[in-house]
């Protein structure tokens, strides 16, 4: 049975350690509103947009410069009907060398078609990576959202 979870991968011009790095750095590509230490193994920490997405990840596991992972330990989507939906789901950052590019892999385990977020979660996810993650990485400026 195929794999359904939502994937999306960039190439980069830069080394992993500097994807990984700028994977470390949520508050700079996807949310300002973040609370918490997002980069050591075991801590959780909250993302937050308006009153719209509330979650709490758990940084799950980290290998320098080859993977990150979170797991979504509680979520608050106010837009769903089932505004947990994102519980007990995770996120994935693989990480590998590609020539002189550096691939970063993102997957949403949990993500599949059949739940009620997929559609609006991955476009939201594919411009977050396309667009706010590679900029981080590759010029050191992402495109977060704001808190207004």
């Amino acid at each position: 049975m195929a794999n359904r979870d939502f994937t999306t991968s960039i190439l980069v011009d830069r080394s992993p350690k500097e994807a990984f790095d700028a994977i470390n750095r949520p508050r700079d590509w996807w949310g300002k509103d973040i609370e918490g230490q997002t980069d050591s193994a075991g801590q959780e920490w909250t993302y937050r947009y308006k009153d719209m997405h509330f979650s709490k990840q758990q940084t799950a596991e980290l290998v320098p410069d080859r993977k990150v992972v979170w797991h979504v330990v509680e979520a608050r989507m106010n837009f769903l009907q089932d505004k947990t939906e994102w519980e007990g789901t995770k996120m994935i950052f693989d990480i590998s060398g590609k020539g002189d590019k550096t691939e970063i892999r993102f997957t949403h385990a949990g993500l599949v078609p059949e739940v009620e977020c997929f559609d609006i979660c991955k476009s939201a996810w594919t411009g977050l990576i396309a667009d706010s993650l590679r900029n981080l990485v590759e010029t050191g400026e992402g495109l977060p959202d704001t808190v207004e």
